[in-house]
């Protein structure tokens, strides 16, 4: 199906005993009016036949107007059935999917599904790649020598068959709607919007066929969402929708404040997931990843032991190997040219490294992508040498930055601007501050 194109925008058709058209239909959420699941399924049934500043039009409509918890349920259902979704059923009720809004330094996901695997739930994952600030799993799986996540249905099922665990790129048959909506919305102000953002991640999350969902929604200031009562309000919609779909569905509410893991860049977070698995260190990203396996269904003592016993290593290694990886190639992930140190300019405490300024860093230094199909650096970013609530001395290493083009360095001016520190001790926080179920 092929989206945008303006071959008939005064399509009109007749439903439900009278004449649907899409002028009518925007002026009617232009009002801040409820559509039905027959008007929104005529709208995503026709993209392809309005044209771009109509679909435009309706997409300001509903992030001025939102929507209601029906209407969303409606449009994600929409989607989804704009194209194929995964048939998962033949693993019963033990496949599961868990998503993240988008974060910083944030490897969960290699930790999550690996362990998920060794508890016996089938762990298939769709994920997409990153798109400005935050990182994604696709390009970190690929800075791994060898792996691909470009596979086909066949390919994925049987990997799922062999290791369990599979996490993949969505293909073009999945949600095609969502996906020519979002680059409309990109362009358009309306990325923002509640009701677009929970219906885009839900069609994607239902047509990947898991029947176990968890979210981890962050709030701060390296996330989309800034305030909790954003994301609660996000998780919330998101939740309702995935349990409207029958799918046992629940999210956490994590604080993006500050990276999630000491390593931000592609080939480095996979070094920090890896530290993890191997029993090596724990910290936070240990411990949303446990609370993130609690919300599907294994104990925080089962959690323990998949790693303590290297179950869960085994999964990742097993899953990197049937994706594509290369002998040793966990041994040998890939290494910046250069490096650069950032120390402190003042004695004191360690209050807080802000998450926003550490990723934009690494995305200017090749890290990310500013555009679609920018290409990345998989072994730039940064490594941060101190934690919040560490008492650090003036000249102390704080980071390292990880480079390879000459005069990026420059960059390390940036990155120390990233450290607040101060004469008091910071109180410690937690990283979970809420839960929807």
């Amino acid at each position: 199906m092929r989206y945008g194109a303006e071959t008939q925008i005064t399509r009109s058709v007749i439903r439900g005993g009278g004449i649907l058209r899409i002028t009518d239909l925007i002026a009617k959420k232009r009002r801040g009016e409820r559509l039905t699941a027959d008007e929104i399924g005529f709208w995503i049934d026709g993209l392809e036949t309005f044209a771009d500043y109509q679909n435009s039009a309706m997409l300001m409509a509903i992030a001025i107007n939102s929507m209601t918890e029906s209407e969303v349920t409606d449009l994600t259902l929409a989607m989804v059935r704009s194209g194929r979704a995964l048939d998962l059923s033949r693993y019963g009720e033990c496949t599961v999917d868990k998503h993240s809004t988008g974060g910083v330094g944030d490897g969960t996901s290699f930790i999550v599904m690996p362990v998920m695997a060794a508890e016996g739930r089938v762990a298939a994952k769709l994920s997409g790649r990153g798109l400005g600030h935050t990182g994604g799993t696709l390009d970190k799986l690929e800075s791994v020598d060898g792996v691909r996540t470009d596979l086909s249905e066949k390919e994925f099922f049987s990997i799922l068959d062999k290791t369990g665990i599979a996490i993949a790129g969505q293909t073009a048959e999945l949600c095609p709607a969502d996906k020519y909506l979002y680059a409309l919305r990109d362009v358009t102000a309306t990325v923002d919007s509640t009701a677009l953002i929970a219906s885009s991640v839900m069609s994607k999350k239902l047509a990947a066929g898991a029947r176990n969902i968890v979210l981890d929604v962050k709030t701060g200031k390296g996330a989309f969402m800034k305030t909790q009562k954003e994301a609660e309000k996000l998780a919330s919609f998101m939740v309702r929708i995935g349990r409207r779909a029958g799918r046992n569905t629940s999210a956490l509410i994590t604080t993006m404040d500050e990276p999630l893991e000491n390593r931000v860049g592609n080939a480095l977070e996979i070094e920090g997931a890896l530290e993890v698995l191997r029993g090596e260190k724990r910290g936070d990203v240990y411990e949303v990843s446990r609370s993130l396996c609690k919300a599907l269904g294994v104990e925080p003592e089962r959690f323990d032991r998949a790693i303590s016993s290297g179950a869960a290593y085994e999964k990742f290694e097993s899953m990197i190997y049937a994706q594509g990886g290369r002998a040793g190639c966990l041994d040998r992930l890939p290494r910046s040219r250069y490096t650069a140190v950032v120390t402190a300019e003042r004695g004191g405490y360690l209050v807080r490294t802000d998450a926003m300024t550490v990723a934009e860093t690494v995305l200017d230094a090749g890290g990310g992508r500013r555009r679609k199909g920018d290409p990345i650096l998989p072994e730039v970013g940064v490594v941060l040498l101190a934690e919040s609530g560490d008492r650090v001395e003036k000249g102390q290493p704080l980071a390292r930055l990880h480079y390879s083009r000459e005069g990026d360095g420059e960059l390390a001016v940036r990155l120390a601007q990233a450290f607040d520190i101060s004469d008091e001790r910071p109180k410690p926080r937690s990283r979970v501050v809420g839960e929807i179920v």
